[in-house]
């Protein structure tokens, strides 16, 4: 059942999302040729327990549900890694592309957001991919202005990926996200046949959703690695994946998973590191 917020709750739910707009100001100081995604993950779980916050990724899902927990705060999928890759202690390398997608709970609200990294100086084609990725969550974000159903926003998202010689990954989409992770709706990126009959839903106040385009260079097919978690493409070429959590107030969308106002980096000093995040973020 679709879960609209209040007013209050989205204010809530921007406090949990500043943490993790914070957790990827971290990332952006940390990923660099030499660096490990294990450092970084290990970055993000100090920072999210120095606020109180709790990981959303670490130990999910339930290990009864039957599969493996996972094992991180944060996934970390590098090149042709999709989406769900477990961070380790291989060096980062020049030209490489990192999707970092993290979550945090703070005070009993969620926040969850992606962004995919260039490792120091990367290839016109990748620089394009992460260009179009970003751009066509921008779009989505955009449309949510004007739209009243989410397939109207998916039909164009998958038209903008398409003109731009890419493919959008339809083995996942975005979710509802409240005090859980994730709530309904499911939020597709592309057109699909539930988006054409029971599975659209109306873009209205109080909605709050994770919006995330994953794109492939080549083909949208995945496949998962033997490790349970690590989806690749089926052709060993480049993904990116972007991420944010977006609310619907009456004055439009609302990028919870955004950058703070500075009245904001005053209100929640407590969460926002300011300059701290250089000396906190700086890997051996």
């Amino acid at each position: 059942m679709l879960q609209l917020k209040s007013e209050r709750e989205i204010g809530l739910m921007r406090r949990a999302g500043l943490a993790v707009w914070q957790a990827h100001q971290i990332a952006a100081e940390m990923v660099r040729p030499g660096a490990t995604t294990a450092q970084i993950d290990a970055a993000f779980a100090d920072y999210f327990r120095g606020i109180g916050g709790t990981p959303l990724f670490l130990n999910y899902p339930n290990p009864e549900e039957g599969k493996p927990a996972f094992p991180a705060v944060t996934c970390m999928s590098l090149n042709e890694a999709v989406v769900h890759g477990i961070p380790n202690d291989e060096p980062l390398v020049e030209g490489d592309i990192l999707s970092l997608d993290t979550g945090c709970r703070l005070g009993g609200w969620c926040g969850d957001a992606a962004k995919t990294y260039a490792v120091g100086k990367i290839a016109p084609p990748a620089q394009r991919l992460l260009d179009a990725t970003q751009g066509v969550l921008d779009l989505a974000i955009e449309l949510m202005a004007t739209k009243t159903r989410w397939s109207q926003v998916a039909g164009e998202m998958a038209s903008y990926i398409k003109e731009h010689g890419f493919s959008s990954v339809e083995d996942f989409v975005g979710h509802g996200i409240g005090r859980d992770m994730h709530e309904d709706p499911q939020v597709p990126n592309f057109m699909s046949r539930g988006l054409r009959g029971r599975g659209d839903f109306r873009i209205e106040q109080g909605l709050v959703i994770a919006v995330e385009p994953m794109v492939n260079m080549g083909t949208k097919e995945v496949v998962i690695l033997d490790d349970d978690w690590t989806q690749v493409t089926s052709d060993g070429k480049l993904s990116a994946h972007f991420e944010h959590t977006i609310a619907m107030t009456k004055e439009g969308p609302r990028r919870l998973t955004d950058a703070p106002t500075d009245a904001e980096r005053e209100q929640h000093a407590d969460i926002l590191l300011g300059a701290g995040v250089t000396d906190r973020s700086t890997a051996g």
